[in-house]
């Protein structure tokens, strides 16, 4: 994992466990892939271990993590589709009709939003 900046707004596990499911989603940590231990990451961050514990075993409630007796963490076959599942049904219910909103506000035309989403296109 990369240097994390903690924010005050959220709880630390919380961040922690959004960290990771970035890294799948990412395609950084694949099924099978083991989870750095929860002494690594509690060491690596400074957090105390019961925080990192919280995060993974919210991972593993939600079936994106699985434990394997003496041996860690590994991600789930499947995680990855099940993320991208669900954050694609909560970006479309909550995210894309502000940005629709403000596309419309603005008056711009598909033609526009294409041509900028292009490679090259205009930023």
């Amino acid at each position: 994992m990369s240097t994390i900046g903690w924010n005050d707004n959220a709880p630390i596990y919380r961040q922690l466990k959004e960290k990771v499911i970035g890294m799948m989603l990412d395609g950084l940590l694949k099924p099978g892939d083991a989870l750095p231990s929860v002494r690594q990451v509690a060491a690596d961050y400074q957090l105390n271990p019961i925080t990192v514990s919280r995060a993974y075993q919210e991972l593993v409630d939600e079936t994106l993590v699985e434990k394997r007796r003496g041996l860690g963490m590994y991600v789930t076959d499947g995680a990855r589709d099940k993320l991208l599942a669900t954050e694609r049904e909560r970006f479309l219910r909550e995210e894309w009709p502000l940005m629709l909103e403000r596309i419309r506000r603005l008056g711009l035309e598909l033609e526009t939003l294409l041509k900028s989403a292009a490679p090259g296109g205009a930023s």
